[in-house]
C-alpha cells in the first residue's frame, strides 16, 4: 500500500531534523600561549601549554570578558618588600579572589626612592586599583574597593592562567666596566737654557754667537 506523499514528506522531515544533534559536533576554541585563537573540534590536551600573562595582567581573550573589562578599567598593582607580612596577606587576598595583579618588589634604596614619590611615603604594602592608592593592608578596606571596582567576589580565572612573577620597582643597571687608565703625559723635552742679560757674550765670545 503506497501512503500520500504528504506523509512521506513529512516523516522525512522528522528523520532529518532528529539527526541534527547526532551529527552536531562540539567547537572548541583554544587560545595559544601568544594569544592567537583558533577553533577546532577536538579539545586541547594537556601538552597545550598554558597561556603565559605578562605583567601580573591578562591580555586579550585569556580572561573571562567581564574580568578583562574591570581589568582594563581598574588594573590592580601590589607594592611588597621582604619580610613583610601585610605584604604577604594582601597578595593572599588578590590571589584567593582570583584579581589578574601586577606585583612590584621595594628592596633597594632606588626603589624605596621611586615609592616615595609615587605614594608619598614608603609605607608597605602600598597598592593601586584604577587610580585608588591603598597604603598599608585593611582587609575590609580593600575588598570594599575590589566592590567599588567591581571584581567578582569569586575568582574567574581560567585553569591556565598564570601571573607574571614579582619585579623590582626600579630595574637594576648593568655594571659599567671601569673606565681605563689615562695614559701619562709625555714627559717635557728640557728646554734650553734662557740667554743670559749679556746676549750669550762671554770672555771667549765677545760677539755672543750661538751654534
Amino acid at each position: 500500500m503506497k501512503q500520500p506523499l504528504f506523509a512521506l514528506a513529512l516523516a522525512s522531515t522528522f528523520l532529518a531534523v532528529t539527526a541534527l544533534p547526532a551529527q552536531a559536533q562540539q567547537v572548541y576554541r583554544i587560545v595559544g600561549p601568544d594569544g592567537k585563537v583558533t577553533f577546532s573540534d577536538r579539545a586541547p590536551d594537556a601538552k597545550t601549554p598554558p597561556a603565559q600573562v605578562g605583567g601580573g595582567r591578562a591580555s586579550g581573550p585569556a580572561l573571562p570578558y567581564e574580568l578583562q573589562q574591570v581589568t582594563t578599567r581598574f588594573p590592580v598593582t601590589l607594592y611588597t618588600g621582604n619580610d613583610c607580612a601585610p605584604c604577604v596577606s594582601a597578595r593572599n587576598l588578590l590571589v584567593n579572589r582570583g584579581v589578574p595583579f601586577t606585583e612590584r618588589t621595594v628592596n633597594t634604596e632606588e626603589d624605596a626612592d621611586a615609592l616615595k614619590r609615587l605614594s608619598g611615603s614608603t609605607n608597605l604594602p602600598f597598592g593601586t586599583i584604577g587610580s585608588q592608592q591603598l597604603v598599608g593592608f585593611s582587609d575590609s578596606e580593600w575588598v570594599q574597593y575590589l566592590d567599588a571596582a567591581g571584581y567578582p567576589k569569586q575568582s574567574q580565572l581560567p585553569p591556565n592562567y598564570r601571573r607574571a612573577p614579582a619585579a623590582p620597582m626600579v630595574a637594576a643597571k648593568p655594571a659599567t666596566p671601569a673606565a681605563a687608565a689615562a695614559p701619562a703625559a709625555p714627559a717635557e723635552a728640557p728646554r734650553p737654557a734662557a740667554p743670559s742679560g749679556n746676549g750669550g757674550r762671554t770672555p771667549s765670545n765677545p760677539a755672543g754667537i750661538t751654534f
